[in-house]
C-alpha cells in the first residue's frame, strides 16, 4: 500500500506526521506513507520546514491518499491550477480528509451532498462550499473517510488499516502509539470511532456480491 500524505505550506504537524507514522507501521507489510507536497520544501503553520518526499503528481498514483490540515487551505482551496493537479480516483483509492482538508475534498467534488466532519475553525468553510457537517470526529462513506481535530488523525490511519490489512493490524498499530497505562482504552475508543464504517463496507460488499 503506497500511501500519499498531501502536505501543503503551513500544515499542521499533527495532521501529516501522526497519521504517516502509524501508517508506516506496516513497513514489514509493504506499505509506505510520502509526505507529497507540490514543492520541493513546505514549511508547517509552527515554522517547521521539511522536503517532501513525493511530487504531488503521485497522489494519483498512489494506492491511498490523505490530505492534511493547515492554515492556508482557504487559500489552496481557490487555487485553480492547484487543484487541478490534484487528481484522486475514490473509485481505485482509499481516500482521507483531516480538519480543513475536508474543504479540499469538497471543492474537488469528492463529497458532494454526504455528509463529512472537520474542524471547529473550518466548519463554516465547509458548510459553505455546501457539505453538512457532523459533530462527530470521523465519517467515512465507501473509499472516502473525513475527521474533524487534530488528534483524530489516528482515526484515519486506523480505517486506512483496518481497509488495507484488517482490523487485528488497526488494533496492533493504535495499540503500539497508545500511550502506557492506556492502551486497552485507546484502541477500544479509535475501533468504536471507524467500525460502523467497517461493517457498512461489508454489508455493502456482501449485498452487490
Amino acid at each position: 500500500m503506497q500511501i500519499a500524505v498531501l502536505t501543503f505550506d503551513g500544515f499542521n504537524e499533527l495532521d501529516s506526521f501522526i497519521a504517516a507514522a502509524i501508517l508506516n507501521r506496516l513497513r514489514a507489510r509493504g506499505w509506505a506513507a510520502y509526505v507529497t507536497s507540490p514543492a520541493e520544501e513546505v514549511t508547517s503553520l509552527n515554522g517547521v520546514t521539511i522536503r517532501r518526499q513525493k511530487p504531488l503528481a503521485f497522489a494519483a498514483e498512489a494506492d491511498a491518499v490523505l490530505i492534511g490540515s493547515g492554515s492556508q487551505t482557504r487559500e489552496i482551496a481557490g487555487d485553480a491550477g492547484l487543484l487541478a493537479q490534484i487528481r484522486l480516483d475514490p473509485a481505485r483509492q482509499l481516500i482521507g480528509a483531516q480538519c480543513s482538508g475536508t474543504l479540499l475534498l469538497a471543492k474537488l467534488g469528492l463529497i458532494g451532498t454526504l455528509p463529512a466532519c472537520t474542524d471547529l475553525t473550518t466548519r463554516p468553510w465547509v458548510i459553505e462550499a455546501g457539505v453538512e457537517v457532523l459533530d462527530a470526529p470521523f465519517v467515512a462513506h465507501g473509499n472516502v473517510a473525513t475527521a474533524g481535530g487534530c488528534l483524530a488523525s489516528q482515526y484515519l490511519a486506523a480505517w486506512m488499516i483496518a481497509r488495507g490489512a484488517g482490523l487485528a493490524a488497526a488494533r496492533e498499530a493504535i495499540h503500539y502509539v497508545a500511550p502506557v497505562g492506556e492502551k486497552e482504552e485507546t484502541v477500544a475508543r479509535a475501533l468504536r470511532a471507524v467500525s460502523p464504517f467497517l461493517l457498512a463496507e461489508a454489508d455493502l460488499s456482501d449485498r452487490c456480491g
